[in-house]
């Protein structure tokens, strides 16, 4: 599998997880929502030791940016609020980095 397909599947893992947790705590929600939140986290563990690289520290350095643009497009898709021009750019910078720890020439 492709390390963009899967660094997208495991941000939407972490952040699916991690909302249920917020659901939970900060919504009010039901303590039933721990439980998919807990297999999603699961599952975005799972996912990164799926990327093809040699160390876990750059596969989890390259996720970062990754994570950070997943979690602006939940916050605009699921939160219904609307990125300013800074989460923006500073998506973009992030996108930048990890494409650069990504895609880099090694060896």
């Amino acid at each position: 599998m492709k390390p963009t397909l899967v660094y997208a599947m495991a941000a939407l893992a972490e952040i699916a997880g991690c909302f249920a947790f917020w659901a939970w705590l900060r919504m009010g929600k039901s303590v039933a929502w721990l439980i998919p939140g807990m297999v999603s986290l699961a599952a975005f563990a799972w996912l990164l030791t799926l990327v093809p690289t040699e160390a876990a520290g750059r596969a989890y350095a390259a996720y970062g940016g990754i994570y950070i643009a997943a979690s602006l497009l939940w916050l605009w898709i699921v939160e219904r609020h609307a990125p300013d021009r800074w989460d923006l750019a500073g998506g973009v910078v992030c996108l930048a980095g990890a494409s650069l720890i990504l895609f880099a020439p090694r060896g």
